[in-house]
């Protein structure tokens, strides 16, 4: 019963999905997100990722000084029956309130700042579902209410802790660590610099300590300090050619600060100065934002790192006394309910644009939504993304080890970073996350970390339990579908038999903090790379960046005639499938799309004629004919990793597929078995290529660009890597099979027997079409328990029963959710923000 009750939810499943079997190559769709909006959203096509939806508007389409809004659910908006906003100075609305299942009507039209209203737009429409997750916000107007009426407000969530601090902190063991920072910044004497603003950023920085150090400890020295600092900036002008947004945003950090904790030791003229110079330096990079372009912005990485956090505590400081203020201020509120915690379009829980930089974002993270939950009495952290952080953060980089490998500065640590861990420590403290408390007493790092030291030190009395096991029910993989991503891991809570396979093929596509690596994977086995993607991130965009670390040659993938994907969001990918169990862990991502052109963001051109180099095909940039690729990747557990790549293309290309290694690659092209072994963790790894093409197997251990000395870190090494190309001579198809054994502590190596297209190894029974003239397909069986999986039209018997598939899906059947289970699924694709072709 229980098996037939499992194959009935299947079978739902399929019906709910959004299948479609003609999309097994190129698409039509140019973009699934816009970089910058030129579509508005929502419209008939689009499906929501959260009710309430916001209303969003391209920037150009707004007229005038304003826009007003109407949202119904009857196409004629009556009055009493049509949700208006008044006008607003940015593009977006949020209705604050769910929206009832149906359709749904909008417009808006300009409103110039004498009041004249424009025609109304078009009329769109869309559709509220049951099963879109909700997450609603009160209006701005709970949040002005519930204003501070003193100082200090900034971290007014915190004050009643943070008032009981000074009687207690000497016991606390972030003590020592406070003083010796506070003792740090008061050795400083950048108040005697002539020119101060020169080096207003490095007092910014040690602000950042001294203000820790005062609220923790009240000791009058930390303020004195501080209100030096601001004293000698008040006596000068602001340098005009300091424009930079980190140092603009360091000098608001100070200026902010000591407002806000030395309030009552600032005369009356300083406070006025104060507030006058806050908004003479934020004028550069914070107070332009409400003109429309961060709620049409895909990508904005320094604004939401820290531009946007810094804007909120300026409207929070001054918006209950200043009109530009409090409009930063209501911006910054709508703009979070619109478009955060993470684009809006990515309810996840990790960072779209990789895990390197996912630290950088932490500080907004935990003090937006802590600020937003003390103000409205609302629980911020019911947004679905705060709901899958704390699983997130452990799949995504788990203990002991690298992280999955995915965007700008991944490389950079071998184990979790402090930010990432006091993240954890956060959610365990405020939810109880039980992936949260796990991370946090695994890492034992949070209390490093200064960004959230306030917090901690006021919420002494919200613990978790110091011993917690991972859920009994935590999955072998888990999928990341708004993201584009699917990590699988052999034995998460076990750091030594721990394999830990990572791919991504995203809808956010290339450029920004990400990388060109769609339908790319790596491997790590006990912490350490197998296969990885290669190069250093010393540089946003010079020569070794562009060419031999954002490149698609430099990750695990495909190069077609040798160029790559170009750094745009029309380079995406996506992850259509992902099926898992206990013995099965199984996604396909299709990257047909990818192989889109060059790089056509004025950013990138800017970017690449400073390095002075060409998006030419000699680089590595072009057209391609590809039409289809389709990468099936497979953990079955415990220790064998399977690829199965489908390649198409309009004519023939050569096909050279890629794979990347820390140590040199012993290779027998006869065999086409590549074998590298890491004496270190004692374990080698054996990777065997099949194909009926003939192919070439190289390998260097040279950049095509190398990194430049001169930005290296000190005390850090950059080794040189091991590059494999396995070239595959010219055809319009292509099938490739890859099978990787993991071979531990010098035991014996599973063998791998080959007849035909019939590949054993172990008790796994594989079958794959590797002839390109017949349709993909590919058979895995476990002769021991009788898993079993397949892609393709072939008929099944499964647990000796006869199973009566779709054509072209995907079966699994396997343990899940500790019952033996069939489940069946085609490609479900993601859900576009932007323009969708007609299908007419």
């Amino acid at each position: 019963m229980k098996r037939q009750s499992s194959i009935k939810i299947v079978l739902m499943l399929l019906a709910l999905a959004v299948t479609s079997l003609t999309l097994a190559q190129k698409s039509s769709l140019v973009r699934i997100h816009e970089n910058v909006r030129v579509t508005p959203y929502p419209q008939e096509e689009h499906a929501l990722y959260i009710n309430p939806s916001p209303l969003l508007v391209p920037a150009n389409m707004r007229t005038a000084e304003y826009l007003q809004f109407e949202l119904s659910q009857n196409r004629q908006f009556p009055k009493n029956k049509t949700i208006s906003s008044k006008p607003l100075p940015w593009c977006m609305f949020n209705p604050h309130k769910i929206l009832a299942n149906g359709t749904w009507y909008w417009r808006f039209r300009s409103v110039d700042k004498n009041g004249t209203k424009g025609a109304w737009s078009k009329t769109y429409n869309f559709t509220v579902t049951k099963d879109i997750p909700q997450f609603v916000t009160p209006t701005f107007e709970t949040f002005m209410k519930n204003m501070p009426k003193s100082y200090p407000r900034i971290y007014c969530f915190l004050e009643e802790g943070l008032k009981k601090a000074p009687k207690t902190i000497r016991s606390h063991p972030e003590y020592k660590d406070i003083i010796g920072r506070g003792k740090s910044a008061l050795k400083t004497n950048y108040e005697t610099d002539p020119q101060p603003y020169k080096v207003a950023a490095k007092m910014g920085s040690m602000a950042n300590h001294l203000y820790t150090a005062y609220r923790t400890t009240g000791e009058q020295i930390y303020a004195d300090k501080m209100l030096a600092y601001v004293r000698a900036l008040l006596k000068s002008e602001p340098d005009k050619k300091l424009t930079n947004d980190f140092y603009c945003g360091d000098v608001l950090f100070l200026f902010n600060h000591v407002y806000d904790a030395c309030y009552n030791q600032l005369t009356d003229d300083e406070r006025n100065l104060i507030e006058k110079r806050v908004f003479q330096i934020a004028r550069y990079h914070h107070n332009i934002q409400r003109k429309g372009s961060e709620e049409n912005h895909i990508f904005d990485n320094h604004y939401w790192q820290r531009a946007y956090r810094e804007m909120l505590q300026i409207g929070l400081m001054f918006a209950d006394k200043n009109a530009t203020a409090k409009e930063m201020l209501e911006y910054c509120y709508e703009l979070w309910t619109a478009r955060a915690p993470a684009s809006g379009f990515n309810r996840d829980g990790e960072w779209q644009n990789g895990h390197g930089y996912f630290n950088a974002n932490t500080k907004t993270l935990w003090y937006a939504s802590a600020l937003m939950s003390y103000m409205t009495k609302t629980d911020f952290l019911q947004h679905p993304f705060f709901k899958n952080l704390g699983k997130a953060l452990v799949y995504a980089w788990p203990p002991r080890s690298m992280s999955a490998g995915f965007g700008d500065g991944n490389e950079s640590s071998s184990f979790p970073s402090r930010q990432r861990v006091a993240l954890a420590d956060y959610l365990a403290r405020e939810t109880g996350d039980p992936y949260a408390i796990w991370y946090s007493n695994e890492n034992k790092t949070a209390k490093s970390d200064f960004e959230l030291r306030l917090y901690r030190i006021a919420k002494q009395d919200k613990t978790y339990p110091a011993v917690q096991s991972l859920p009994s029910d935590a999955p072998k993989a888990i999928w990341f579908q708004d993201l584009g991503e699917m990590i699988a891991h052999s034995n998460l809570p076990r750091y030594r038999e721990n394999l830990f396979l990572s791919f991504r093929s995203s809808p956010f596509g290339s450029g920004s903090h990400t990388l060109a690596d769609q339908n790319s994977f790596n491997l790590h086995f006990r912490g350490v790379p197998v296969y990885r993607s290669t190069g250093y991130y010393l540089n946003f965009s010079d020569a070794h960046n562009l060419l031999s670390y954002r490149h698609t040659r430099a990750h695990n993938t495909i190069l077609v005639d040798g160029i790559g994907q170009p750094f745009s969001t029309k380079g995406y990918g996506k992850v259509v499938r992902m099926l898992n169990g206990e013995n099965i862990s199984y996604c396909l991502g299709d990257a047909s799309n990818a192989y889109s052109g060059i790089s056509e963001y004025p950013m990138w051109i800017k970017n690449f004629k400073a390095a002075q180099i060409e998006q030419s095909t000699q680089n590595g940039f072009g057209e391609t004919p590809l039409k289809t690729y389709r990468r099936h990747l497979f953990l079955l557990h415990p220790d064998i990793v399977v690829i199965y790549d489908e390649l198409e293309a309009d004519k023939p290309v050569r096909w050279d597929w890629l794979l990347h290694s820390p140590v040199q690659f012993g290779i027998d092209e006869k065999k086409r078995l590549l074998t590298t072994v890491y004496p270190e963790k004692k374990f080698a790894a054996v990777a065997q290529i099949f194909s009926n093409s003939d192919c070439s197997i190289t390998q260097t251990d040279q950049f095509v660009s190398p990194p430049d000395p001169k930005k290296m870190r000190k005390g850090r090494s950059y080794p040189n890597q091991w590059h494999m190309t396995a070239s595959f001579s010219k055809s319009s198809a292509n099938r490739i099979l890859t099978v990787i054994r993991i071979r531990p502590d010098g035991k014996p190596l599973k063998e791998l027997i080959r007849k035909k297209n019939n590949f054993r190894v172990g008790h796994w029974e594989i079958n794959a079409e590797l002839d390109a003239g017949n349709p993909a397909e590919i058979f895995i069986r476990n002769s021991k328990n009788g898993a079993v999986f397949s892609f393709g039209n072939r008929a099944l018997n499964i647990a000796g029963t006869d199973y009566q598939r779709e054509k072209g899906t995907s079966v699994l059947y396997d343990v899940m959710d500790g019952d033996w289970t069939i489940h069946e699924m085609s490609d479900i694709e993601p859900l576009p923000t932007g323009a969708i072709p007609s299908k007419n």
